[in-house]
């Protein structure tokens, strides 16, 4: 019988249909996608905000934050050590003073190696390098297109006032007041690493209170991965600026460079800001290497400064930090130069470490091995992988 019923016209469909929009509640004005394109953007720039009161907060109170902030990346990096200790039966406040002398003899041993290999040579070494920089500029006049030496003065000029600047001055030359800053730092910085390695479990835990269940557990996860991706960064930055120093300074040796070992201290200090460090350290060394033995021997050491580099970074770097810490170049440039707008110099050789903290963050916010949901690779992409 169902085969001779008779169907609706379709004009009777139709009035049904708007019968029933018509029914319907009006849809808001925040629900279209212009809607929540405009409730995200209202989002970011609250988030914006909320970034720009936290950094603001930081710069006032920089002398409690500065030795916070370093005094957790040191607890980091020597967390494997403590957790070592502890599970061998060393008790927590000898494990503690045997660290803390660690860290506190590698810093001191670091900075006297500084002071002595760099203050003795540093004008010869700033010489050379002048006189290396101005034989280029006499070399790029020989081209045969021709370069404005107006505004090469120009830029020699400005980073001439850059640096003899009250603002520069002021965070880098060491005066009164910096000193005595600096060593209320540093005891503070101390202190803080010490409550930090005894009891940062403990700390930890009491600001765990709060969350309850899921949360909870991604908030562990995020502590956890914070530990994992600081630490193995600082030591693995650490390893890999030695290992840069002392393969950039057997090939200065062998190519018969001076100023070998100050060159190859401000390899080590420059290697702790990815991709731009090498990059100074090599020209610096190219420079010196110009005026004591020539242009061709200035080539060389760029090519052993460019094959170290290489080594590091397709070798070595991806054993002592892992691939899943490695960030895009794009990124890292970003970050510094981020860092260093808000923060300085401190602000450079922080902003890589943070930047992988919270990219490590993102990969563990739905699981243990699950990324959060915009940053899963999509299915193509992991066949490709």
């Amino acid at each position: 019988m169902s085969l001779f019923r008779r169907r609706p016209r379709p004009e009777i469909v139709l009035a049904d249909a708007i019968d029933r929009d018509a029914e319907r509640p009006p849809a808001g004005l925040w629900a279209d996608g212009f809607g929540r394109l405009a409730i995200r953007a209202v989002q970011i720039i609250v988030l914006v905000i909320l970034a720009i009161g936290v950094v603001y907060v930081l710069r006032q109170v920089s002398v409690v934050a500065i030795p916070l902030i370093l005094a957790l990346i040191f607890a980091c990096a020597f967390a494997p050590a403590m957790s070592w200790m502890r599970r061998h039966g060393v008790p927590s406040l000898l494990a503690t003073i045997i660290t803390l002398l660690t860290i506190v003899l590698l810093l001191s041993g670091l900075s006297w190696l500084i002071v002595w290999a760099v203050r003795d040579q540093w004008d010869d070494l700033y010489s050379q390098a002048q006189e290396g920089f101005q034989q280029l500029v006499a070399w790029a006049q020989t081209l045969p297109f021709s370069i404005d030496q107006k505004q090469i003065d120009e830029w020699l000029g400005a980073l001439g006032d850059f640096v003899t600047s009250a603002q520069f001055g002021s965070g880098a030359i060491a005066g009164v007041s910096a000193v005595a800053t600096f060593i209320t730092g540093a005891v503070l910085m101390v202190v803080i690493l010490f409550f930090f390695l005894k009891d940062g479990p403990r700390m930890w835990e009491f600001l765990l209170r709060p969350f309850r269940g899921a949360n909870e557990q991604r908030a562990r996860r995020i502590g956890d991965k914070t530990v994992v991706v600081l630490g193995s960064y600082i030591r693995g930055t650490a390893a890999v600026a030695f290992v840069d120093a002392v393969g950039i300074f057997i090939a200065l040796l062998a190519l018969q460079v001076p100023l070998a070992i100050p060159l190859a201290v401000l390899v080590f200090l420059l290697a702790f800001i990815p991709i731009v460090g090498a990059t100074l350290a090599g020209i610096l060394a190219a420079l010196v290497a110009l005026v004591a033995n020539g242009p061709l021997n200035a080539v060389l050491v760029v090519g052993a400064v460019v094959l170290v580099n290489q080594l590091e970074g397709n070798f070595l770097q991806p054993v002592l930090m892992g691939r899943t810490m490695k960030l895009h170049s794009f990124v890292v440039l970003v970050a510094l130069t981020a860092g260093t707008a808000i923060g300085g110099i401190l602000g450079t050789l922080l902003a890589v470490p943070i930047t992988a903290v919270v990219w490590g963050i993102v990969q563990v916010w739905d699981g243990p091995n699950l990324p959060a949901r915009w940053a899963r690779p999509k299915p193509r992409e992991q066949l490709r992988a």
